[in-house]
């Protein structure tokens, strides 16, 4: 009788799957931080043209990698999901506090609704990312 046991980084193959059980809340959270970047976006494109290209990015990869962090959650996809998620969180609080070009009205705006919907799943993903990267090496796994 052989125990699956899940690789960590460094042990396994960087796309060898984890099977965390994070990877449902973790795709709950990207999808919250796609969704809720839409209505802003047309507005963005006009008022900061870059800003809403990147929130067409972001929205883009963050479907996509709710998807990815549910059908191939390794390491590479963890790894993925929370330097994305936690350059989001960086940029909003750029944004907030010293201003990016073209929209420095955001300074102190930090608890706009849609702002604080999508700083809470962007911070809630690239923790659940830190924890199903630490996972202890031996620990089994779910098939």
């Amino acid at each position: 009788m052989t125990t699956r046991v899940s690789p960590t980084p460094g042990s396994g193959g960087l796309w060898s799957p984890l099977h965390s059980p994070l990877r449902w809340l973790a795709a709950v959270a990207l999808v919250v931080s796609a969704a809720v970047h839409i209505p802003v976006t047309p507005e963005h494109l006009e008022e900061a043209p870059y800003i809403g290209w990147l929130f067409i990015a972001l929205t883009v990869v963050c479907f996509v990698l709710a998807g990815a962090v549910l059908v191939a959650d390794s390491v590479a996809v963890w790894t993925i999901c929370g330097v994305v998620t936690a350059l989001a969180v960086a940029a909003y609080v750029l944004s907030r506090s010293v201003a990016l070009p073209q929209i420095g009205d955001d300074v102190g705006n930090w608890l706009e609704p849609l702002g604080v919907a999508a700083i809470a799943a962007e911070a809630a993903t690239a923790i659940l990312s830190l924890l199903a990267l630490r996972r202890p090496a031996g620990v089994p796994v779910a098939s």
